[in-house]
C-alpha cells in the first residue's frame, strides 16, 4: 500500500445563495497531481500538498499500483520507469520537480509523461512562487483575462545576459509594467572553456526563468527572437524554437512569443499543447518597406489570429505619416475582428508616437536596463509624458480623503506619480461635514479618490456602485471611468481585494474552499470587506466573535456566543483579527487553542493562516504567537500593501509591484 500522510481536509462543500456576490468564486475542485521528485527531495511533495491544502502520499518501491491512493497528491521518485509513471498517473496532472540548489541538476527532461516541470531552490524556498505556479497551471488564476480588462497594458523587456544582474533593481524596473519579457535569445551562457554558447542551453534558461519568477509577481512572456527579427536564435532550425517554446509551457510561463514565420505545423502543435499559457503571435519587419495600408497587413493579422491569443505586429518606419496609417489599420482591425487583440507598433524614432497610442502590451524600457530591446522604445514615464502632451492624459486631481494614516500613505502615491510621470495632483483632505465629499466628486478636475475610513455604499451622489462595494456596504475608492467625451463615477471597494490577495500569496485559491474561518472584530464595519473576501474563496462556514452581521452578508456567518461554541470547531483554516489594538491580547488564546492540535509526528496540518488587521501598537504580538505555532501569518502591512496595489490599478490604471509598495512605503502601511 502507498504510505499516505494527511495534510488537509478534502471537502468540496460549496456555500449556497451567492446571489448578492457576483465576483468569480474559487473552484471547489480538488487538484489531482502526480509529483515526480528527485531522491532525497521528497519534501517537495509535502510542500506542494501544503500549498494545495490536500492530502499526499509517497509511492514506495514495493507499491504495485494495484489500489488507488486516497490522496489527491501522490509522489513518485523520478528514477521510476516511464511505465510506472503512466501506471500511477491515470487522470492526474504529472508534475516533474527539480531542485537547483547545486546549479548543475539536469532540468528540461522532455519526458513525454510530464505535463509540467517545476524548478525550485530549498535555500531559500519561495512558497509564494510555488503557489503562483500551481494556481496558474491548474487554471485557478488567469492573468490574461485580468489584463484584457485594462485600458492599456505594457511589458518590460529584460535585456540582461544574466537575470542575476537584474534582481537588485527588479522592483523599480517593474513599476508601471503589466508583464515582464524574458529575452531568452539575449541570455549569455559561459561554457567550460570560457566561450559563450551561441544558444543558451535549456538547463541555463530554466535556471534563469526560475530566478526571475521567484522575484516577480508579473506574468512572464517567454521570447526566443530570431536573427532576422533583431534576436540571436538561428533560423535554420525551426524545431529548436519548438523545443524551447514547448519547454516554456511546461515551466508554466504565462505567455510564449511565437514568431509568425515559423512553420504552421509548429505553431499549431504549440497551440494544441499550450495548456494555460497564452500565445503572442509575433511579426516584425526591419526592412523599412512594410506598409500598413497594404492587403498584406490584414492577411498577416488573420494568419496570426489563427493560433494567437494576442497578435503583435511591429514594423520599422521612416515617416510620421506611417503612424497615422497604423492607427487607421488598428481601427479597421478592431471593428472587423473583435478578437484576438492587436498590439501594433512602429519602430524607430519616427514610430514613437505609435508606442504612446498602442493599447496592448506596449514594450517599455527603463534607464537601468543595459540596452534597449528595439529601436525607438520608450519608458513608461516617457509614454505617460507623451500622452499628457497630446491631451490624451489630462491633469486630474486625485484625492486622499480621511484619516492622518491615509494622508501619510499619500507620500507613496506621490512617489509613484513622479516615477511614472503621471500629471495628476494628489489632494489630501480631512473628512468634512455632510456634503463636503459630494462637492469634491463633482469638481471639474476630479480624477478619483481613496477614502479612509470608508463611506457607506448608500451615498446617493455616487451614480454607480460596484457589486462588491454594494455587498460589503462600504466605499473606499471612487473611480473615474472615461466614457467617450465624458466620464462616469464608479464607487468601489479595494480592501477586499487586498485581503484576498494576501490569502492567496502562499496558497492556491482552492486550498480554502469549504474550510472554516474565525473572524474577530468589535463591529460589522471592521469585518465586512473580510467576509466578502472569504466568500470569494468559497470559505465557509465563517464564525464571528465580538460582533454580529446584520447586512447582506449575514447569511454567510455564524456568531459564537460563548466558549462552548469555540469547542465545536475542530480546526479552522483561517483566523482573522480586526480587533482594536487594545483588545489584541484576546487573539493569542484562540491561536493556542487551535495551534495545539496534532495528528502525529509525521502529519502535516491543514492549511492554517492567521491575518492580523489590527492597526497601531498592540498588546502582545499575535503574529509571533501564530508563527511559533506553525500558522502562516500576515500583518496589516501585508494587506495594506496589496490594497494599495489594487487602489492604484483602479485610480490610475497603473500596476505597481507588491514588493515595491512594501519597500517604498516604509511605516506608512502600518
Amino acid at each position: 500500500m502507498a504510505t499516505c500522510v494527511q495534510t488537509g481536509a478534502s471537502t468540496s462543500t460549496m456555500l449556497k445563495d451567492s446571489s448578492t456576490v457576483t465576483v468569480e468564486f474559487a473552484s471547489a475542485e480538488e487538484p489531482s497531481l502526480l509529483v515526480l521528485y528527485e531522491e532525497e527531495q521528497e519534501q517537495i511533495v509535502a510542500e506542494i500538498a501544503n500549498v494545495l491544502g490536500q492530502q499526499w502520499c509517497l509511492i514506495q518501491e514495493q507499491d504495485g499500483g494495484v489500489s488507488e491512493p486516497e490522496s489527491t497528491v501522490i509522489g513518485l521518485v523520478n528514477t521510476r520507469s516511464a511505465e510506472d509513471v503512466r501506471k500511477w498517473a491515470g487522470p492526474r496532472t504529472v508534475l516533474s520537480t527539480h531542485c537547483l540548489d547545486n546549479s548543475n541538476i539536469k532540468v528540461a527532461s522532455q519526458q513525454s509523461t510530464c505535463d509540467y516541470e517545476y524548478l525550485y531552490t530549498t535555500k531559500p524556498f519561495f512558497q509564494r512562487d510555488l503557489a503562483r505556479f500551481l494556481s496558474f497551471i491548474l487554471g485557478q488564476i488567469d492573468p490574461h483575462r485580468d489584463l484584457e480588462k485594462k485600458a492599456k497594458t505594457t511589458l518590460i523587456s529584460t535585456t540582461f545576459p544574466d537575470v542575476h544582474v537584474a534582481l537588485p533593481n527588479l522592483d523599480i524596473l517593474s513599476v508601471g509594467a503589466d508583464a515582464i519579457e524574458l529575452r531568452v535569445d539575449l541570455l549569455e551562457e559561459t561554457r567550460a572553456d570560457g566561450s559563450l554558447s551561441p544558444v543558451p542551453s535549456l538547463n541555463y534558461v530554466g535556471e534563469q526563468l526560475m530566478l526571475l519568477r521567484q522575484r516577480t509577481e508579473l506574468p512572464i512572456i517567454y521570447t526566443t527572437r530570431c536573427t532576422k527579427e533583431n534576436g540571436r536564435f538561428p533560423m535554420d532550425d525551426p524545431t529548436l524554437f519548438f523545443e524551447y517554446l514547448r519547454q516554456a509551457i511546461r515551466w508554466g510561463c504565462e505567455y510564449i512569443d511565437v514568431e509568425l514565420w515559423l512553420p504552421e505545423d509548429i505553431r499549431r502543435r504549440l497551440s494544441q499543447l499550450k495548456g494555460s499559457s497564452k500565445i503572442i503571435s509575433a511579426f516584425h519587419d526591419f526592412s523599412g518597406n512594410f506598409k500598413w495600408t497594404s492587403p498584406e497587413a490584414q492577411q498577416l493579422f488573420r494568419d496570426g489570429a489563427v493560433y494567437g491569443d494576442v497578435v503583435k505586429m511591429i514594423a520599422l518606419v521612416n515617416t510620421m505619416q506611417e503612424n497615422y496609417e497604423l492607427e487607421y489599420f488598428r481601427s479597421i482591425i478592431q471593428s472587423t475582428y473583435p478578437r484576438p487583440p492587436l498590439s501594433g507598433l512602429n519602430m524607430g524614432p519616427m514610430g514613437q508616437l505609435s508606442r504612446a497610442l498602442n493599447k496592448v502590451f506596449t514594450p517599455i524600457t527603463h534607464p537601468l536596463l543595459p540596452l534597449i530591446a528595439a529601436p525607438g522604445q520608450l519608458s513608461a514615464a516617457e509614454i505617460n509624458s507623451a500622452l499628457h502632451s497630446m491631451g490624451q492624459m489630462p491633469k486630474l486631481d486625485i484625492y486622499g480623503i480621511g484619516s492622518v494614516r491615509s494622508t501619510v500613505q499619500a507620500m507613496f502615491f506621490e512617489k509613484c506619480f513622479n516615477e511614472l510621470s503621471l500629471p495628476h495632483q494628489l489632494m489630501c483632505v480631512e473628512r468634512g461635514p455632510k456634503g463636503s465629499i459630494e462637492s469634491i466628486v463633482r469638481a471639474r478636475n476630479f480624477g478619483g479618490a481613496y477614502i479612509n475610513p470608508p463611506l457607506p455604499a448608500s451615498a446617493s451622489y455616487l451614480p454607480a456602485v460596484s457589486d462588491a462595494a454594494a455587498s460589503i456596504g462600504q466605499i473606499d475608492t471612487v473611480v473615474v471611468k472615461p466614457d467617450g467625451s465624458s466620464s462616469t463615477l464608479l464607487a468601489d471597494n479595494a480592501t477586499w481585494k487586498g485581503i484576498r490577495a494576501t490569502l492567496c500569496r502562499d496558497f492556491v485559491p482552492s486550498a480554502y474552499s469549504g474550510q472554516a474561518a474565525i473572524l474577530l472584530a468589535s463591529a460589522e464595519s471592521q469585518a465586512a470587506a473580510t467576509i466578502f473576501a472569504l466568500r470569494s474563496l468559497n470559505i465557509g462556514p465563517i464564525y464571528t466573535i465580538g460582533f454580529k452581521v446584520n447586512g447582506s452578508l449575514s447569511s454567510y456567518t455564524t456568531p459564537f456566543k460563548g466558549l462552548e461554541d469555540v469547542k465545536t470547531v475542530e480546526q479552522p483554516s483561517i483566523i482573522i483579527s480586526a480587533l482594536p489594538a487594545a483588545k489584541s491580547l484576546l487573539v493569542a488564546p484562540l491561536l493556542k487553542h487551535y495551534g495545539g492540535n496534532r495528528n502525529g509526528p509525521e502529519a502535516k496540518q491543514p492549511t492554517r493562516v492567521f491575518v492580523d488587521l489590527t492597526h497601531g501598537p498592540r498588546k502582545g504580538d499575535p503574529i509571533a504567537v501564530a508563527t511559533s505555532l506553525g500558522w502562516t501569518a500576515y500583518g496589516v502591512a501585508d494587506v495594506n500593501a496589496w490594497t494599495t496595489v489594487e487602489t492604484l490599478r483602479l485610480l490610475v490604471g497603473q500596476n505597481v509591484p507588491y514588493d515595491f509598495v512594501r519597500l517604498a512605503s516604509g511605516r506608512s502601511l502600518y
